[in-house]
């Protein structure tokens, strides 16, 4: 165990990134319960409101993420410093992705629908530091052999294709694909090559005289999202908690003649 531990996290040097990711999948865990709890009114948690003005937990978050970035860079790659910094980034990032939906609509949307982009954007932030951190590098040139290594060319032109499959894909709407996609390149060979979803510019661009291709898009989408859309809701529920229940406005009365 003590080998293989060297061997793949302290020799290559994914120390620093395996603490930072610990520490951000922890302080979103840490933050999501403290908000539900306060939201429950439970516990000894209260909103952070000096002089009547709520500090969202964004604030600090951005804080140590300055700190933990710049201290980053100036301990460089090895010491303690670029441990400590790793983990107050990690703690940083996890805080400021919490409120992602926050800085996105510039509204206080925790609790809901659109605060699920937050529990998203975290979920697929770990699981792509994750799959740097178990070996998949960035446009699959952990890949090659020693051999083409030595192609400089050869690695060029991989890493270009794939950046461009995965903006292919990020075109036809499949945000999801196109970030894996930057990891894994089979994934954004997938997104490049099928239909695109329906209100992409790809499918604006492309299907608009297309009245077969937009209509068969349009059904491929609506079958992954019956088949998808409620479990990943569930699964943001679990971990992120229930939006709040949408409030329907009453109509108006129509003014007097």
């Amino acid at each position: 165990m003590g080998h293989w531990w060297y061997r793949n996290i302290v020799e290559p040097g994914k120390l620093p990134l395996l603490l930072a990711l610990l520490s951000f999948v922890t302080s979103f865990l840490v933050t999501r319960v403290i908000t539900r709890l306060i939201r429950a009114g439970r516990g000894p948690f209260r909103n952070v409101t000096p002089g009547g003005l709520h500090v969202h937990h964004v604030v600090p978050g951005v804080v140590l993420v300055i700190i933990g970035g710049f201290g980053a860079v100036a301990s460089g790659a090895h010491g303690v410093g670029s441990l400590i910094s790793a983990v107050l980034f990690g703690l940083g990032a996890g805080l400021v992705l919490d409120e992602f939906a926050l800085i996105l609509h510039l509204d206080d949307v925790y609790w809901s629908e659109q605060g699920r982009k937050s529990v998203e954007i975290v979920v697929l932030t770990a699981a792509l530091v994750a799959l740097v951190l178990g070996g998949f590098l960035p446009f699959g040139v952990n890949d090659l052999t020693a051999d083409e290594r030595q192609n400089r060319g050869l690695v060029a032109m991989n890493t270009a294709l794939n950046f461009f499959l995965a903006l292919v894909a990020l075109w036809k709407g499949k945000a999801r694909t196109a970030l894996f996609g930057v990891v894994i390149p089979f994934v954004a060979l997938i997104g490049a090559i099928r239909l695109a979803r329906p209100g992409s510019p790809y499918a604006k661009r492309f299907y608009a005289n297309r009245p077969q291709a937009r209509a068969k898009a349009g059904l491929r989408a609506f079958h992954h999202d019956r088949r998808w859309a409620a479990k990943r809701r569930r699964f943001e529920n679990f971990i992120g908690g229930t939006p709040d229940p949408e409030r329907t406005a009453a109509p108006k009365e129509p003014p007097p003649h």
